[in-house]
This record gives C-alpha cells, sequence and structure tokens, in this order.
C-alpha cells in the first residue's frame, strides 16, 4: 500500500464518525418522535423562489430539537395539524410548521440558538403584534376585515395572547372557560360581575362574546350589534319597542339606567330609585317631595317612594301601548 493511499485512509477514519453522525440527524435519530402518520407533503422544487429559505424535511426537522417540548408536540391533536384536511398546514401541500412559523432555514443553520427571522408567537415575543396577527390571518380570513377595526388590534394584541394555538382545546373558545381567558385582561369587569346582581356569565349561562364580538366589529366596545339597544334587545325583546309612549332615556342607550356588568343595586340599576329617576326628572310639584305643613319640606319620605320608588306608580317604565300611557302608568 502507498504512502498515499494510506494518508488517505487515515483522514476518512477521522471523518467517517462525522459523517454517520450528520446522517442520522438527517434520517431524524433514533428513536426520533415523529409525526402522526399521514399522506406524504409535497415540497416545492428547492429551485423555486417561494422554496428559499424554507427546511428540507418541513416538520421533520423541526422535531430533532422541539420533540420534546409538550407544548410543541400538542399540534398534533388541534385541527392545525389534520393531514387529510386541504386548509391545514399539516395537509396536502401545506408547510407544516413553516406555514405559520415563516421559513426556519436561517434558524436551523443557527443550530436554534436564536429565532434567526422566524415568527415567534406569544405576549412575550420578540415579533411584532402586527406580523404575528398577519400570519394568522393569512389563513383565518374570515375574520381578517372585522379584526381591524376592533380595538384589540389597535392596542396591540395577538391571536396568540387569546388562543391556544397548539392543543386539542381552545379554551377560549369553550362556554366554560371563556370569561377565563378573558378576565386575564379585564379585571376590573371580572369585579362586576362579583356584585350581587349581574348578568350570568360566571354561572356559564352566558359568555362575554355573547354581547362583545373579541375579534371587532363596528359597533362601540366591540358589541355584536352595530348599537347598545340593538346588543341588548336581541334577548330582551320586550323592550325593544317602537311603544306609542317611549321613555327617552330608554329609546336613547340603556346604558343611562343599567350597568351591563353588575351593581349593587336590582335590574342592574346604575342608581337606586328615586334617585336614578331625580337625576333626570325635577322635583318640583310633584309627591315624590317629601311636603310637610305649610308646603315646607318634612323629614319623613313619602311612602309611595318606599320599596320600588318611582315604578311603584310608574311601572311601564321602557315605554307604554296605552293610549292612557303617556305618564308610563298603564
Amino acid at each position: 500500500m502507498t504512502a498515499q493511499r494510506l494518508r488517505t485512509l487515515r483522514s476518512w477514519s477521522l471523518i467517517a464518525p462525522a459523517v454517520a453522525v450528520l446522517a442520522l440527524l438527517a434520517a431524524g435519530g433514533p428513536g426520533r418522535a415523529a409525526a402522526p402518520a399521514g399522506p406524504p407533503v409535497p415540497r416545492v422544487p428547492s429551485d423555486s423562489p417561494t422554496a428559499l429559505g424554507y427546511s428540507a424535511r418541513g416538520a421533520d426537522t423541526c422535531l430533532i430539537c422541539h420533540r420534546t417540548n409538550a407544548r410543541v408536540m400538542g399540534i398534533f391533536r388541534s385541527p392545525h395539524a389534520q393531514p387529510d384536511n386541504p386548509a391545514s398546514p399539516f395537509g396536502p401541500g401545506g408547510l407544516q410548521c413553516e406555514a405559520c412559523h415563516g421559513p426556519g432555514g436561517a434558524h436551523v443553520k443557527a443550530f436554534g440558538m436564536k429565532p434567526a427571522g422566524i415568527v415567534v408567537f406569544g405576549p412575550h415575543s420578540p415579533t411584532p403584534a402586527a406580523r404575528q396577527n398577519a400570519m394568522c390571518l393569512a389563513c383565518h380570513k374570515n375574520v381578517q376585515h372585522a379584526w381591524l377595526t376592533g380595538a384589540h388590534a389597535a392596542n396591540d394584541v395577538t391571536c396568540a395572547d387569546c388562543h391556544q394555538i397548539h392543543g386539542a382545546t381552545d379554551p377560549v373558545r369553550m362556554r366554560a372557560t371563556e370569561a377565563t381567558v378573558c378576565a386575564k385582561c379585564h379585571a376590573g369587569v371580572v369585579a362586576r360581575f362579583r356584585e350581587p346582581f349581574h348578568h350570568p356569565v360566571p354561572e356559564g349561562t352566558m359568555t362575554c362574546s355573547s354581547c362583545h364580538d373579541p375579534h371587532g366589529s363596528l359597533g362601540a366596545d366591540m358589541l355584536v350589534k352595530s348599537t347598545v339597544n340593538a346588543t341588548c334587545t336581541a334577548c330582551h325583546a320586550e323592550m325593544r319597542g317602537p311603544f306609542l309612549w317611549p321613555h327617552q332615556p330608554v329609546s336613547d342607550d340603556c346604558l343611562n339606567c343599567h350597568a351591563p356588568h353588575g351593581s349593587v343595586v336590582p335590574a342592574l340599576l346604575r342608581e337606586p330609585t328615586p334617585i336614578l329617576c331625580q337625576q333626570c326628572h325635577d322635583l318640583a310639584g310633584h309627591p315624590s317631595v317629601p311636603y310637610g305643613p305649610q308646603g315646607l319640606p318634612a323629614g319623613t319620605p313619602n311612602p309611595y317612594l318606599l320599596i320600588g320608588g318611582c315604578v311603584n306608580c310608574h311601572s311601564r317604565i321602557h315605554g307604554s301601548n296605552s293610549p292612557a300611557g303617556q305618564d308610563l302608568m298603564r
């Protein structure tokens, strides 16, 4: 054997183990937790401009490092990983993990030490909220226009702040847990639901989305209808009218009198009667003023104001259809 061939063999004996390790990594490694079996996902040609920056083996490349992360592996129990659904990232022709996180080639070359251009989701992500949401809205076009009009978008809230992307269930989409997700930011509203009189959100009969569209709407406070009254009367139809004798504050806005989330006063009123009514109605010349001798105010309240206040007489407080109901008494 010549000296040159001997040196060649010695060099190969040094690099052969490294070649074997690289080949093993390319194959996924022994004992790798592979993605659930499904139809092969075709990759775009490597010479196509759309393929630049994408990994060659899709999710198999990602799982070399992320297979031990339970939160990441939860994607395979979610609607996002349906192999037979063409709309799913893991469906035929999908880009799998990179459909949402963007091209991961640079991330792989950096050995995962930094995001290297991929989209990272969540409240503490270095990726700007607008870019995170753009990835979601690229597929979820049904909420795209509403989202751009909502307060959540204006305040840089991301989809991942509310939605659990990796997982079989999404708490914000379940009646029993939706309000818990909203409460993470809306603590003041949660406090109102603890008042003695409140809409039955804590009891699970209603949810926040019964009245509000979290993705956005053209109405105030992201209501599901265009106005407060239209939203309220969707359930309280008996208050909708039109009435022969309408009560003007009611026709204007239900919130003039009611606190929508909770109150210490029955019927979710902002103040007890007659205090609430007397914010608009003049006291002069009305029996609600406790008159004494010679027309001087007395210290004893008028009995008509006890237990029920003004509605003891004006029972049709939202409006009356009686020909004689001008005073909302019948």
